[in-house]
């Protein structure tokens, strides 16, 4: 059996790119679509293997990932702790290949609609723990604005329903 070197193992993996945020908005056409304050903005994609099972794992890290401070500074409080809101937002360039070229490859990124399928069960996922979650609109032309507290940027990637 031949084993492949690590970086041409071909990923499958969902992938949020989890902001904390004092405020966060989306805008489309000009109008407010979801906004919230004293939370979470997740940058959410998906890839052509990625199944309710990394959908649900997702959500579940996002509702008990201690990033949030408590009173004595540190971070050591979860969404679930603060009542802090989401704000998830479909994007699919997570997904954009740029090894060869100047042109970003997106084959990597799922179709629309199972892609939709998935990001609607993270959000599904997120209010079944009782987090307030607003949306984006899935393939819309979106302008997200945030204010990044911290700043805290966290990359979350799962594969089969697992963490990597």
């Amino acid at each position: 059996m031949q084993v492949r070197p690590r970086s041409l193992i071909i990923s499958a993996q969902m992938r949020v790119v989890l902001q904390r945020v004092s405020q966060a908005r989306v805008r489309v056409d000009g109008q407010t679509v979801g906004e919230i304050c004293d939370g979470l903005l997740a940058l959410v994609g998906v890839t052509h293997r990625d199944s309710v099972k990394d959908a649900r794992a997702v959500a579940a890290k996002m509702a008990g990932l201690r990033v949030f401070r408590d009173q004595e500074g540190k971070m050591n409080l979860s969404l679930l702790e603060t009542g802090g809101k989401v704000l998830v937002v479909s994007q699919f360039t997570l997904y954009g290949e740029v090894r060869k070229g100047r042109r970003p490859s997106f084959v990597k990124a799922a179709r629309p609609e199972p892609a939709e399928r998935l990001v609607d069960e993270v959000v599904t996922a997120l209010e079944s723990e009782g987090i307030e979650v607003s949306t984006g609109r899935f393939g819309a032309m979106m302008e997200v604005s945030l204010v990044n507290d911290g700043p805290v940027t966290i990359l979350v990637e799962t594969d089969g329903g697992r963490m990597v």
